[in-house]
């Protein structure tokens, strides 16, 4: 089972909404460091404040766009440099480029979109594998989303990007199973979770938005007992089944009597200066 006492834990998209929470849960469980990468200034300086004030020093924040290849590894080098290898990998950073049309999104919210839920989950746990590997273990976490199992309407891109997150998940997992070493890979497939990403979505019937805090506990539990997914509610847990068993029209019946096509009429989310904020350094003092 994997140990998040002592360990070095990265939280990417760290100082916000749930990777937030996952940080602090780790400090909590006796992290010996705890990095936090992201792309907001302003929330990476209060996080330290916040953290420092109930008594968490060992923590390091970065400022990092995980859709820039060569800030991630530029990055990397950061911090293996001031902190070391990393034990436990949290690949938490993602956006929702709005509930459109896929013929209405533009050019940047496609690239944008899989560079970061896709390009950017795998470009970050490719930097830091090779340590991994070397030390002879090691905990990948993919945050991926209900979207990669299901589709939906208005969700084309992000709905892309997360098949696209659990399929590498699923193959890395497979492949660090055949090293010589402890390693795990854990993918969580959450539905809506209550947190500003996902502002304004109506959930589907079954499938109750999910708390921050709750789901925290769900993943940090998850980790320590290597667990190859975290879903929830526990619906989410029938919908691989429903998927195998009925016709795909059948499944599309159930889903549009459920509420799941109609889930992000509704939406509004994160407003995009708060998504998406110029960086102005790469390590926050």
């Amino acid at each position: 089972m994997s140990r998040i006492k002592g360990a070095n834990v990265l939280v990417t998209g760290g100082a916000n909404g749930i990777g937030k929470l996952m940080g602090e849960s780790c400090l909590l469980e006796g992290a010996a460091h705890l990095v936090i990468w992201d792309i907001n200034d302003a929330n990476l300086k209060n996080t330290i404040v916040e953290f420092s004030k109930k008594g968490f020093k060992n923590v390091t924040p970065y400022l990092v766009d995980v859709s820039d290849i060569d800030d991630i590894e530029k990055t990397a080098t950061k911090v293996l440099l001031d902190v070391g290898n990393i034990d436990i990998l949290f690949n938490n950073a993602g956006i929702v480029a709005g509930s459109k049309r896929f013929w209405e999104h533009t050019r940047n919210d496609i690239e944008k979109t899989m560079a970061i839920n896709s390009n950017g989950v795998m470009h970050v746990a490719r930097v830091f594998l090779p340590d991994m590997l070397k030390q002879g273990h090691g905990h990948v976490v993919n945050i991926a989303s209900i979207a990669g199992i299901i589709t939906n309407v208005n969700m084309a891109v992000y709905v892309a990007s997360k098949w696209a997150c659990i399929g590498f998940s699923e193959s890395l997992r497979l492949e660090l199973e055949q090293e010589k070493g402890e390693f795990h890979v854990t993918t969580v497939t959450p539905s809506y979770i209550d947190t500003g990403m996902f502002k304004g979505v109506s959930a589907p019937l079954l499938f109750p938005l999910v708390k921050p805090a709750e789901m925290v506990k769900q993943i940090i539990d998850g980790v320590k007992k290597d667990k190859v997914f975290v879903r929830a509610p526990d619906m989410v847990n029938v919908v691989p089944f429903l998927k195998g068993v009925l016709p795909t029209r059948a499944f599309d019946f159930v889903a549009n009597i459920l509420g799941v096509t109609k889930s992000m009429d509704t939406f509004k989310g994160r407003p995009k200066e708060e998504m998406m904020p110029e960086k102005s350094i790469k390590k926050v003092k």
